[in-house]
């Protein structure tokens, strides 16, 4: 299913878990955010983790949390992801990189909205809307079995599929004119425009990184432009090469 502002809105407004699936950075927390705050959750915590950055130990304390004296170190109580997403969201980022112990806990927190901190058997209950998102096949993942058969249908409730920003030429520029004016906003200068030459080198782009690649291009023009506008000159496609070629004589606006 694609993500189209029908789906997303008609999804959001439920607490239907949603499985956010497409390409490194094609936007995924994006939808996730946009999905929450669309939501009568709207009030309540947007909490993330991405699955793929901690190890799994690590990434068990920082879900579950853990009790005072539950393992060396643990010097006191521990709220961590799960209970602070306690009447919002929570977003799984890369859901695909979970190894199978933390699979079966992730299961049953989804099913039975409870769960334990590490070192206690105590139950906590938790209302908890899921969304996850993942770049990997997981319905493949879950004929192999390196992923949980019945997670799969957990998580899977409203599957969406983003495609890739060069499926999407439409969104190109209107993404690159917020993501330039959030550019802006970061380093701390004025607004900048586009030339009329720019949204073409734009359009021409292949957006392998999708939509973080859009940005990262952006961010290094909005840094070397030294005028109002973005000139072709200043949208390095590639930073390691060369640098777009040059345009017809004028329109750079030199």
């Amino acid at each position: 299913m694609k993500f189209s502002a029908s789906a997303r809105w008609k999804v959001a407004r439920t607490h239907a878990t949603v499985l956010l699936q497409g390409e490194s950075g094609t936007g995924k927390e994006v939808a996730a955010r946009a999905l929450h705050q669309q939501s009568d959750r709207a009030q309540g915590p947007f909490v993330a983790i991405n699955c793929a950055t901690l190890s799994e130990n690590l990434l068990k304390s920082e879900l579950f949390g853990h009790e005072k004296g539950a393992f060396t170190g643990a010097t006191e109580r521990k709220r961590r992801r799960i209970e602070l997403a306690h009447g919002g969201t929570f977003f799984l980022d890369e859901v695909g990189e979970l190894k199978p112990g933390l699979q079966a806990r992730l299961l049953r927190v989804i099913q039975e909205r409870a769960f334990e901190r590490v070192g206690v058997t105590r139950t906590i209950e938790v209302d908890v809307r899921w969304i996850a998102a993942t770049h990997r096949d997981l319905r493949a993942q879950s004929s192999d079995g390196s992923f949980r058969e019945d997670l799969y249908h957990r998580l899977s409730v409203f599957p969406v599929r983003l495609p890739p920003l060069r499926d999407r030429p439409g969104d190109i520029l209107p993404l690159a004119e917020v993501l330039l004016a959030r550019a802006c906003h970061e380093l701390k200068r004025p607004v900048l425009g586009l030339s009329e030459a720019a949204p073409r080198v734009l359009l021409g782009g292949r957006w392998t990184g999708n939509i973080r690649e859009l940005a990262n291009v952006l961010e290094r023009a909005a840094i070397l432009a030294d005028g109002p506008t973005l000139e072709p000159r200043h949208l390095l496609m590639d930073p390691s090469g060369p640098a777009t070629p040059p345009s017809p004589a004028g329109e750079d606006g030199t």
